[in-house]
């Protein structure tokens, strides 16, 4: 059953109708004036493929391995926070699908279900993303709470040294936790359906700071991070330690060498500086100085399973997906979750079809 989702572009519409405006505007907006996140786009779109004809390309998996995992899927869901504003239960549907389709489910650090709970509804397929913040006292507790819960990959986010302006939530007075003035009230009011929910299951809180003497401050600054920071948070952690948010190769280049097990190329989906550069033109750069077996990532800008085959044709060993999966939460749920992701596999197999290929290019495809 469809729900009226074909494409990731039903989703946000729907979402779009179904949302108050405020959270609608905190999940799609972007830094600054969004041309950031046009010019991702943009960059995406001219990006051209040559079919090839008369391959046999009936036996195609989308499947892929890293890490010594196989995965039913060329993409995993990225870390995303509060993500139970786009429906109640919404951090469990991830969680439930990246148990059953075992790809790696981004848990952050501001997410609105514990981390305990969420790596246990995963079934072990859940990677705990970090931000340091402050002096780093809260950060490190953190990673040691990880560690018992037994997950084995940390990605430490690295691209919010301070928290970027994204107009389009700050006009509706968006903070978290919610400040409930008569502005948010009317847009509550028009969105029943939404707002019912929400009054019935609770509201949604940063769940992995709910504990004594721990709080934490959305917008207090990130900026005392440096390599020092990633050389103590390598020796603390025993399991695979990814960085998120990198689109310079001589960066990417400094942190092969500090033992960081894999890159993931960000721009945390356009909502922290304006002017960077796509990071799906940063991709094939950062690759050509990474060598070709060193694992990197991408996130930023996917919005279907065409892009997700242009990512690792640009060399990209995963991808990650990220608002579009809650836009078919807020659309309809768990069934809108299964619907768009059916929706993506169904468009990156034929994709692969179409250019002759069985399985996920690699580096060495010629685009």
């Amino acid at each position: 059953m469809s729900l009226g989702i074909h494409a990731s572009e039903d989703a946000r519409r729907i979402a779009k109708r179904r949302l108050p405006w405020m959270v609608f505007d905190y999940i799609d907006g972007a830094a600054g004036q969004e041309v950031g996140a046009a010019r991702n786009r943009a960059a995406l779109d001219a990006i051209e493929f040559k079919p090839k004809i008369l391959c046999d390309v009936s036996n195609r998996t989308i499947g892929t391995t890293f890490f010594g995992a196989t995965t039913q899927a060329p993409f995993g869901i990225s870390p995303m926070g509060m993500c139970n504003l786009s429906g109640p239960g919404a951090d469990l549907m991830l969680a439930r699908l990246a148990a059953r389709e075992k790809v790696p489910l981004g848990v952050s650090t501001v997410a609105s279900t514990p981390m305990e709970q969420m790596i246990e509804t995963a079934q072990g397929h859940a990677w705990f993303q970090l931000y340091f913040s402050g002096d780093g006292t809260g950060t490190f507790q953190l990673v040691e709470r990880a560690k018992a819960a037994g997950y084995e990959t940390l990605i430490l986010t690295v691209d919010v040294p301070e928290v970027g302006r994204r107009p389009r939530e700050l006009r509706h007075g968006f903070t978290m936790p919610f400040r409930i003035g008569p502005k948010q009230f009317i847009d509550f009011a028009l969105h029943p359906r939404w707002s019912l929910n929400a009054l019935f299951r609770g509201r949604p809180e940063m769940a992995n700071f709910q504990m004594p003497g721990f709080a934490f401050d959305r917008t207090e600054s990130r900026a005392k991070a440096d390599w020092d920071t990633l050389a103590r948070l390598r020796d603390a952690w025993p399991g695979k330690l990814v960085v998120k948010g990198v689109l310079d190769p001589d960066d990417a280049k400094t942190l092969q060498k500090s033992g960081v097990d894999a890159i993931q190329v960000s721009s945390h989906g356009s909502r922290q500086l304006d002017s960077a550069c796509p990071p799906i033109n940063a991709l094939a750069d950062i690759r050509a100085a990474l060598g070709p077996d060193y694992p990197l990532f991408y996130d930023t800008g996917l919005r279907s399973g065409e892009d997700v085959v242009k990512a690792y044709a640009l060399g990209a060993n995963f991808t990650f997906l990220g608002r579009i999966l809650q836009f078919a939460i807020a659309a309809g749920g768990e069934a809108g979750l299964n619907a768009l992701w059916d929706v993506l596999r169904s468009e990156t197999s034929i994709t692969l079809a179409q250019l002759g290929l069985t399985q996920m290019p690699g580096p060495d495809y010629n685009l």
